[in-house]
């Protein structure tokens, strides 16, 4: 089958849209995505369906929902799942390499610069007081993310029913994540069978590329993910394998190992790891104290990239810990590497196939269901960062509250972007502390 090639056009397996943009152009954006994906995954979600989907118009929105359906279900940070994988609709393997890559750079050079920042000069309450501030936007941001999407994908009373019973099941059952999406799929399954109740994230088949009869061979499909797996092996091996030759075990060999490892489990997001990555840097390892470690969820939550980039700070001070900044730096970036990884793998292995599943009214149904809950997760997202940003000690901050109606209220007029918004908030936390 030709979707085995691991060609830039061959595995595409799909038709480039008619206002689809050069390399060059695509490059100029995700760049900029990397520098302004502030707000977490529902934020960036949402920027990459106002400037690719509506905007650009270079992707329909019947295949960036299928896109978003399929980095739901993967481990690992959906947002940048989702950014490679329109690069790989736009331009095959190098963009979805360069637009994964591109969200996550700009990140990941900060979170180095905060992680040593931290580790050297210990607190700063003016650096402190700048991400307080940011905190009630990234709370609007994501609200204002939520309307927009939860505005597409639920739009009929079965797709609002899954998406409030997706946030119960989470936030008042605990039910895991994966546990939901798998119940979201099997409904639509089910439901496509008796024919009631259309979930299909095309709608109704719009958008759905032709697809060759066999696309979906098992024996293709396991050549194509063999291929791609040994290959990402051999690329996730060599540069390990330097970094223990030349600079020995300690602390390479854990970093590797903690982080491979979280790479593969992260199903619902960073939030369903953060437990695992905390426990083994501050208990196990004593690479980190628990309020160095609740600085970094913190960093994480108001730098661009995605969340999961606490990794980065993490595997710094696991670095710092054991010889100083060169050490650092470069479990960092190791850190950073081996949690990435695997998102390629996901993408260029599975990507050919999910428009030849659409063409299955099962597959269909099933994702849209998928989709529905999801907007009960991102729901539960903003929930949580609420309760971070606007509630101490049992107590409403009202100032919080008030300037996160204000920065929703800008942020749905369409008059502030996100990247302003972000340095508004942080205006108002310097002054609010400041003025104390």
């Amino acid at each position: 089958m030709d979707g085995v090639v691991m060609s830039d056009t061959d595995s595409r397996n799909t038709q480039t849209p008619s206002s689809a943009p050069s390399f060059g152009e695509a490059a100029a954006y995700w760049l900029k995505l990397g520098f302004t994906s502030f707000g977490g995954p529902a934020g960036q979600i949402a920027m990459m369906q106002s400037e690719c989907v509506d905007k650009r118009g270079w992707i329909g929105q019947g295949a960036f929902l299928r896109g978003l359906n399929y980095s739901m279900l993967l481990p690992g940070p959906e947002a940048q799942q989702l950014a490679a994988y329109i690069g790989w609709r736009l331009h095959g393997i190098k963009g979805c390499l360069f637009a994964g890559t591109a969200f996550i750079v700009p990140g990941m050079v900060l979170m180095i610069a905060l992680a040593w920042i931290a580790a050297a000069q210990g607190d700063s309450s003016i650096v402190k007081a700048l991400f307080e501030g940011v905190k009630p936007v990234v709370v609007a941001i994501i609200i204002h993310a939520l309307w927009r999407i939860g505005s597409k994908a639920c739009n009929t009373p079965l797709a609002i029913a899954l998406a409030v019973a997706a946030f119960a099941a989470i936030k008042f059952a605990g039910v895991p994540f994966p546990v939901v999406v798998l119940c979201a799929g099997l409904l639509g399954m089910v439901l496509a069978g008796t024919g009631w109740g259309h979930l299909g994230g095309g709608a109704h088949g719009e958008d759905v590329e032709p697809v060759a009869a066999g696309a979906l061979n098992p024996g293709a499909v396991a050549g194509r993910w063999v291929k791609v797996g040994a290959a990402c092996l051999v690329v996730g091996i060599i540069p390990s394998a330097a970094v223990l030759a030349v600079f020995g075990t300690e602390p390479f060999a854990d970093v590797i190992q903690l982080f491979t490892t979280a790479a593969f489990v992260t199903f619902g997001g960073a939030y369903a790891v953060l437990p695992y990555i905390a426990d083994a840097g501050v208990n196990t390892y004593g690479w980190l104290t628990p309020p160095e470690m609740i600085n970094g969820l913190a960093l994480a939550e108001t730098t661009p990239g995605p969340l999961i980039l606490v990794t980065t700070y993490v595997g710094f001070f696991a670095g710092w810990k054991a010889a100083g900044f060169a050490f650092g730096v470069i479990a960092a970036l190791l850190t950073t590497f081996v949690t990435f990884l695997p998102s390629f793998l996901f993408i260029i292995a599975g990507t050919p196939y999910i428009d030849a599943l659409q063409a299955k009214a099962w597959a269909r149904n099933a994702l849209g269901a998928i989709t529905a809950a999801v907007v009960g997760v991102i729901f539960n997202l903003a929930v949580f960062f609420g309760e971070a940003a606007l509630v101490q000690g049992g107590e409403i901050l009202w100032i919080n509250g008030v300037a996160a109606l204000a920065a929703f209220a800008l942020l749905h007029s369409g008059r502030v972007g996100v990247p302003l918004m972000v340095v508004i908030g942080a205006v108002f936390g310097l002054i609010t502390h400041l003025a104390m």
